[in-house]
């Protein structure tokens, strides 16, 4: 797929950064004197159809919504490779937006054969699957890569807020964000869900064409387990997650040579897969 093959339509900001946030005032309870204003996140409804098929509505923040659209066909596996989406049409009107989205014979039919509707929500991603092997699903394992070095993550979370421009007007938004070989942050993508945060950093880099195996990605989430199937799909090598993994992701990430990483608020990033006795043992640097 090519950036000419991305149609927009009445949209010209769509894949600009989340707009500004609205500003609400608010009385403090019990102070009837006391009225304060703040900035509140945006959110709105988006439909993504495939072929004329209508698969599912997100709730999701403005902006970057190509990204969000090319990380989310292929995270959750209605593509096997950006290759497969030949188009999108985006549209949009006062509160929702829609993605007209083209994709190849093959992926269209896998897509009817397999069929989910996602009813919209911006939270757990797994709800709405209608079988038990498409919340645990069968994942092509990746080839392991070196653990980013320790000296990396000095500092990360302070980089990490301030890479969070619309979030620190705001609040309620999660980010996804990818850091270089170097540890610097290059993309930050930000939305109320924080699968929705994933997918949108997953387009992007295939946008900037950047190599999913070199650096590592950072949520700011908890660590769920379709976000292990995400990254797993898009073959990112390295997972790091600002709160602490479950034993089921940790399993999964260790199952499929994902590196995942925790990195506590007050202590030394914790590395968690691969397992210590597997450390030193086939892998990869993509030094």
């Amino acid at each position: 797929m090519t950036d000419s093959a991305i149609n927009l339509i009445d949209i010209p900001d769509v894949n600009s950064a989340p707009p500004s946030p609205d500003t609400f005032s608010y009385q403090t309870l019990g102070d009837e004197s006391s009225v304060g204003h703040f900035a509140l996140a945006s959110e709105s409804a988006l439909s993504i159809s495939y072929n004329g098929i209508n698969q599912a509505v997100m709730m999701v923040t403005p902006g970057n919504i190509e990204d969000f659209v090319k990380g989310f066909s292929l995270s959750t596996g209605i593509v096997n490779s950006f290759s497969e989406i030949y188009d999108i049409q985006l549209s949009a009107a006062c509160e929702s937006h829609h993605a007209a989205v083209e994709i190849s014979n093959r992926a269209f039919w896998a897509l009817k054969s397999h069929r989910r509707q996602l009813a919209g929500t911006s939270g757990c991603g797994i709800c709405g699957v209608e079988a038990l092997e498409q919340a645990l699903p069968d994942l092509e394992p990746l080839q392991p890569v070196t653990p980013p070095d320790a000296t990396l993550f000095a500092g990360l979370r302070d980089r990490i807020s301030e890479a969070q421009i619309v979030a620190r007007k705001s609040g309620a938004l999660h980010a996804a964000l990818y850091a270089d070989r170097s540890g610097d942050i290059v993309l930050c993508r930000e939305d109320i869900g924080r699968h929705n945060a994933l997918d949108k950093l997953i387009g992007a880099m295939a946008t900037e064409r950047i190599n999913p195996r070199e650096g590592f990605a950072v949520m700011t989430s908890r660590c769920s387990l379709e976000l292990i199937h995400k990254a797993v799909r898009a073959r990112i090598g390295t997972l790091v997650t600002l709160s602490a993994p479950t034993a089921l992701t940790v399993q999964w990430a260790r199952r499929n040579h994902l590196n995942l990483i925790h990195l506590p608020q007050h202590t030394a990033p914790r590395l968690y897969s691969p397992a210590p006795e597997m450390l030193n043992r086939n892998v990869v640097s993509f030094r």
